[in-house]
């Protein structure tokens, strides 16, 4: 099996991820991969790299980018003032899906979320994604809790 190395992710890096979360159904229609990208891409990265609460991660094969996830650490007072990871926007490259590389993102997202003190690692998934909804259940998450969204745009 090839090896993977997962990191930190990136300026360089974002056009990338841009093109890995614009590459299926959903993607499509929310995402916008074309050069030069549009600049709120940008905008969040820099957001999000400033913010010690979250980790926008790749995986990164050789010199290209395969797969991506963002983990944010959220502290609440439920279960006595517990960390929580909360992992996001997981996608692994149409061409590497299948190879194992996905679980071992998510087991390294986990062991991120294990390093920060996490009691509790949870993600959402979109409804249709039935593929998401078995890997997941195949890495131990559990579908148990309901999530609701609201679109403010």
């Amino acid at each position: 099996m090839t090896e993977i190395l997962f990191r930190k992710a990136q300026l360089a890096d974002v056009p990338a991820i841009i093109t890995l979360l614009a590459d299926d159904l959903l993607g499509r229609l929310r995402e916008d991969p074309c050069l030069p990208l549009d600049q709120r891409y940008i905008e969040a990265f820099h957001a999000i790299d400033a913010d010690p609460n979250q980790l926008l991660a790749v995986a990164v094969s050789g010199d290209e980018v395969i797969g991506t996830l963002q983990l944010t650490f959220i502290q609440g007072l439920a279960r006595k003032g517990a960390w929580r990871g909360q992992i996001e926007a997981v996608r692994i490259a149409r061409s590497q899906r299948g190879t194992g590389f996905g679980k071992q993102m998510v087991d390294w997202a986990v062991q991120q979320c294990k390093e920060r003190g996490c009691h509790l690692v949870q993600l959402t998934t979109d409804k249709t994604r039935t593929d998401a909804h078995r890997f997941y259940d195949n890495l131990g998450f559990e579908a148990s809790h309901f999530g609701y969204k609201l679109t403010l745009q």
